[in-house]
Formats: C-alpha cells, sequence, structure tokens
C-alpha cells in the first residue's frame, strides 16, 4: 500500500511541476518569445501575468465545478488540455493565438493543483497529510524556478520551439504515467455547492485567506525583484545572480520537505512563529543586502523559509474548512495569486518611491498584519476559547 501511495504522490508531483512549468517556465524565455512574435517584451509578459490572473479567478470555481467527477478522469482532462495547449504553442507563429494556447490551460490549472493536494492528503493519515502535501510541494517549487532556466537554456541551445516542447513533453509523461499507474477514484460522498460555499460563511476560512494573502505578498512581494536587488544593490556580475537564483529555488524545495514535518508537530507554534523568523531574515537583507557572500547566504535561508511558507498556506487554508478539501484548495491557490500580485505591486512601488533596497519593507509590513490575523485565528479558535463558547 505504501508504495502505491509513493508513486501516486511521486506522479502528482510531477504532474505539478508540469503545470507550473507551463505557467512560469515562460519566464526564462520572454525576450526569445518577444522576438520570435516581434512583439515588445512587456507585451511578451502577458503570458505571465494574464495566465496569473486567470488562475487567481478560476481558483475557487474550477475545482467546485469538477469535484463530483471521479479525479482519475479529471486529472488526464486537465493534463490533456494543457497538452494541447503546448503543441499549439509550438506551431503558432500568431501572439494572439500564442496568448489564448496559455489561457485555456490557465482555467484548468487550479483543478489539477486541488486535486494534487487532495488526494496526496487523503492517501495517508491525517497526521502524515501535511508530510505527503509537503512531497507535491516539491513540484511547485520546481515548476516555479527550476523550469525558468531549463527553458532559457533549451531556447538559447537550441530554440523557443524546443524551450516550449519542454514543456509539452512534461505534460505527455504525466498524462501517460496517469492513465497506466494511477487508479480509478471515483468520488464517493459528492458534497453539494452550497456545502462547500457554506465554509465562506465561518470566519476562520476569511481569516486564514487574509493570512495566506498576506504571507504570500510578504515573500514574493520581495523575491520578485530578487534578480534587480542583487544587480543595483549588491552589484553582482549577471552570471552570479543566475547562480543565487538557483540557490533560492534549490532551497525552496528543502523547505518544502523541512515544512512539512514541521507542520506535523505542533502546527500552530509553528505558524506563529514564522512571520519573526522571516522578518529577521529580512531586516538582515536590508543590512548586508550590498556584501555578496552574507547575501548568499541571507538567499539560501530565504529560500529555504520561501519553500516553508508555501506548505504553511496550504496547511492554514485546508485545516480551516476541512469539510471541502477541493474548495479550500481552490481557495488557497486563488489567495497565493492575489497575494503575489499585491505583493509584486507594492514593491514596484516601494523601489520607484524609495529605492531597490527598500524593498524589503513590503515583506515586513506584510509579515507584521500577517502575525495579526494568525494570532487571531489562534485565539478564537483554541480548544480552551471553543469549550467557553
Amino acid at each position: 500500500m505504501t508504495k502505491r501511495n509513493n508513486l501516486l504522490i511521486f506522479i502528482l508531483t510531477i504532474g505539478v511541476f508540469g503545470i507550473l512549468n507551463t505557467e512560469m517556465g515562460v519566464i526564462g524565455i520572454l525576450p526569445a518569445i518577444a522576438d520570435h512574435f516581434h512583439v515588445s517584451v512587456s507585451k511578451a509578459g502577458w503570458l505571465v501575468s494574464f495566465f496569473a490572473l486567470v488562475v487567481a479567478v478560476s481558483g475557487p470555481t474550477m475545482p467546485l465545478l469538477f469535484s463530483g467527477i471521479n479525479r482519475k478522469k479529471v486529472m488526464l482532462l486537465v493534463l490533456g488540455v494543457f497538452v494541447l495547449g503546448n503543441i499549439v504553442s509550438i506551431f503558432t507563429s500568431n501572439f494572439t493565438i500564442l496568448l489564448i494556447a496559455r489561457l485555456i490551460p490557465a482555467f484548468f490549472h487550479p483543478i489539477y493543483c486541488s486535486l494534487a493536494f487532495t488526494v496526496a492528503a487523503a492517501s495517508v493519515s491525517k497526521e502524515e497529510a501535511p508530510k505527503a502535501v509537503s512531497k507535491v510541494f516539491i513540484g511547485v517549487s520546481a515548476g516555479m524556478v527550476v523550469g525558468v532556466p531549463i527553458a532559457s537554456f533549451i531556447s538559447s541551445a537550441v530554440s523557443f520551439e524546443m524551450a516550449m516542447a519542454f514543456f509539452a513533453f512534461v505534460n505527455v509523461i504525466v498524462f501517460i504515467a496517469t492513465l497506466i499507474f494511477v487508479p480509478s477514484m471515483p468520488v464517493e460522498e459528492g458534497l453539494s455547492y452550497g456545502t462547500q460555499f457554506s465554509v465562506l460563511k465561518k470566519s476562520i476560512t476569511w481569516l486564514s485567506i487574509v493570512t495566506v494573502i498576506l504571507l504570500n505578498s510578504s515573500i514574493f512581494g520581495v523575491y520578485s525583484y530578487l534578480a534587480d536587488y542583487l544587480k543595483t544593490v549588491t552589484n553582482m556580475p549577471s552570471n552570479t545572480i543566475s547562480l543565487i537564483l538557483f540557490v533560492y529555488g534549490g532551497a525552496n524545495i528543502i523547505g518544502n520537505i523541512v515544512g512539512g514535518k514541521l507542520l506535523t508537530k505542533n502546527a500552530k507554534k509553528f505558524v506563529a512563529s514564522f512571520p519573526f523568523v522571516l522578518g529577521i531574515v529580512y531586516i538582515l537583507l536590508f543590512l548586508f543586502g550590498q556584501f555578496t557572500l552574507p547575501m548568499a547566504f541571507i538567499t539560501l535561508i530565504w529560500g529555504i523559509l520561501g519553500g516553508v511558507g508555501g506548505n504553511i498556506n496550504q496547511y492554514w487554508l485546508a485545516s480551516s474548512a476541512p469539510e471541502a478539501p477541493d474548495f479550500a484548495n481552490g481557495l488557497f491557490i486563488s489567495s497565493c495569486n492575489v497575494g503575489t500580485t499585491i505583493g509584486a505591486a507594492a514593491g514596484g512601488l516601494f523601489i520607484s518611491e524609495m529605492g531597490t533596497q527598500y524593498v524589503v519593507l513590503v515583506g515586513i509590513l506584510s509579515l507584521i498584519l500577517s502575525l495579526v490575523t494568525i494570532l487571531l485565528r489562534n485565539y478564537m479558535y483554541s480548544p480552551t476559547k471553543q469549550l467557553s463558547i
């Protein structure tokens, strides 16, 4: 049974990698896309920003719509849509068609990711669930960070089309593995839409949504500008910047494993301590940002905490609505995208008004606010408080 579970979780991890790789991998080839389609780099950037926007909008609704259908069939449908979108992206010479070929899969993105977390958690005992989910998160981190340099390398070494083919190849492999190795997973107790929507009546759900938005804003509000920070504040050469970004990505994967283990111990205390630890890292970043060696070490620790933060976000929302896991995971995906958008916008504002060095203030402010919502949830939903209520 354990072997079968491990194989299932491994397939889900690679599946999530393929989906996130399709979303984020194009960041590494935006200049090549701009050249190929004769558009500006900022217009090519629509392939990333519009994708994220569609994911944020469809996050709560799409997993809900497909929540009553056999999970294996839904996974195959989503992977099939991604494979088709990737194939169209390879062969089209029209930028508008490329944009459409990316936006249609974006609607299906939250379904697969939400299902992957739900299925991984359900395949083990309740206590071991955070650990199983943390393994799937390795796919998220790898897709967001490792996919970018791989796509960039393939594009520069071979061609833009081959980089797009890499996205398709990963999704085809997962489609075949799902078809052969994943057992049929009919939904035994289909929850009504009303039952799932009713979790939005609970204050714990809204407190958790706000916390996830703030925590993601605290990480991505600063990380979005890490390359710029390393260039302008630390004065690093571009090849060293690439290496440091890779270090952050690798550390992110370590953070996923660490986060999963720590959440199975004492989740509430662990989550409450997170803003303090990341806050200290940001203060050190501000104080020692101009020194190369300290900056490399700080980025390593920050990367680990970034991975831990992703696990915390998923756990915090899933545990607030255990009666509707698919919907809760959809809300998690949506909240993360909203947090990333707000954080990146706020970071850009701080940079234009005060300078690149002050982008850390976005992270620190977001962490202070997230601490308030974390402590409020811990207080309102502590066992003693519940008994008195």
